[in-house]
């Protein structure tokens, strides 16, 4: 890696900063492929997939028992990870319920309206697998859902000889009520088309690499979506104060997720750039993911930049919208004042990404891509509609009727018209 600064990046850099797609548009065209014989073949086109993307022979593509079993043995064995697992669901479970909204009624001029949420029937849950297993995906994914009240909640995780009996555990310690052995591209047009065995739902949720991000673009419309996540990104915007080993170690631990994460620092100290560098080229090689470290650090959205003040550095990481933004500052509060873009924040030395991504309690299911600008994270909000209640008496419709009757004539609706006067004959 290379100190860069900001104001001599050329516009071919800035638009790889700015303009990321994570080379989701390369793969649509298969993706559609793939979508289309899911839909044609059902269950036959899962395990067909599975053996060429996944090098397993899949027989039963329900292993809802298999999560049942896995967690059960791992809870026999007081095996401390189904602890942990247990201390972070019980974290994102109590900041989930605290975002459950309150039906509500109120009186406006004597009309009596209201609002109230109900959630969704079905929702379908993407647990990335492949060169990692995601426990904590399958708690950010699910947990959400069941503390909306969702009636049936899906997961699809991707096939294997030996699924990972963290994740079918973490899965099941969710709340899950089904889980399907199906990844990819084709997990996604299962849950969003139904097959055989895979039943159609409302809406799919969860982040996944291009494939499954190309997938959930073209199911869109079809089935609703959280939204479009891809490969994982983190911004530091860090002062002088900041310690350039922790802004490293942040940078190296986005860094490890895949070979399209995207990872920045930003600071407006020379010396502090330099040391960054050092610290990321110095770190690489303790890491057993180095490969894939090296890939994510070579990427055109990825570096460590010099800004010529912190006013430009703040700028830098708003247009940036970062997935994750880290500000380690003397004064982290009056910076976050100044960004609106971000999918999550995390504030001071002492609050690294990973506590997001386990165990605080927030969702880790974030906006990519510069989506934070237009939409937040998943939230119990996801998996929840809204209706609006009303109830007039015959005097608010009267001192409501001209309104509404010069309104609807003007738009050539007189039986909209007559529907109030019908209530207002003596």
């Amino acid at each position: 890696m290379q100190v860069r600064a900001v104001a001599d990046l050329s516009p071919g850099e800035r638009r790889a900063f700015f303009e990321r797609d994570a080379g989701v548009e390369d793969v649509r065209g298969d993706v559609q492929s793939i979508i289309d014989r899911v839909r044609e073949e059902g269950d036959a086109a899962l395990r067909a997939f599975a053996a060429k993307f996944d090098d397993t022979t899949v027989g039963n593509i329900d292993v809802t028992d298999d999560a049942a079993r896995a967690h059960a043995e791992l809870e026999d064995a007081s095996d401390p990870v189904l602890t942990a697992i247990r201390n972070a669901a019980a974290n994102i479970r109590a900041f989930h319920e605290r975002q459950r909204p309150e039906d509500w009624r109120a009186e406006f001029d004597g009309r009596e309206l209201g609002r109230r949420f109900r959630p969704i029937a079905r929702a379908g849950v993407y647990v990335p697998g492949g060169s990692a297993a995601y426990p904590s995906s399958a708690l950010m994914g699910v947990i959400p859902a069941t503390v909306a009240g969702v009636e049936h909640v899906a997961v699809a995780t991707p096939p294997a000889d030996e699924l990972n009996p963290v994740t079918l555990a973490a899965i099941h310690e969710a709340g899950a009520d089904a889980v399907y052995q199906v990844g990819g591209a084709q997990a996604i047009a299962a849950l969003a088309y139904g097959t055989e065995t895979v039943p159609r739902v409302q809406k799919v949720v969860g982040p996944g690499n291009k494939w499954v991000t190309a997938a959930k673009a073209a199911v869109q419309g079809d089935v609703e979506i959280d939204f479009l996540a891809g490969p994982s990104e983190v911004l530091v915007l860090a002062d002088d104060t900041a310690d350039p080993e922790l802004v490293a170690a942040e940078l190296l631990a986005q860094a490890e997720h895949d070979p399209d994460a995207s990872v920045v620092a930003v600071t407006d100290d020379a010396d502090l750039a330099s040391a960054i560098v050092e610290a990321v080229d110095a770190g690489i090689e303790e890491r057993t993911r180095s490969e894939t470290i090296r890939a994510a650090l070579a990427h055109d959205a990825s570096g460590v930049l010099l800004a010529r003040s912190i006013s430009e550095a703040v700028l830098f990481a708003e247009e940036y919208a970062a997935e994750h933004l880290s500000i380690i500052a003397a004064d982290d509060e009056a910076l976050l004042d100044r960004i609106t873009n971000a999918g999550s924040v995390f504030l001071g030395p002492y609050s690294p990404v990973a506590a997001g991504d386990y165990a605080a309690g927030t969702n880790h299911v974030l906006p990519t891509n510069g989506g934070a600008k237009r939409y937040g994270g998943l939230s119990t909000d996801t998996f929840l509609r809204s209706s609006t209640v009303q109830r007039l008496d015959r005097d608010d419709l009267a001192s409501l009727a001209e309104t509404i009757t010069t309104l609807a004539t003007a738009e050539g609706l007189e039986a909209h018209a007559e529907s109030v006067r019908k209530r207002l004959e003596e």
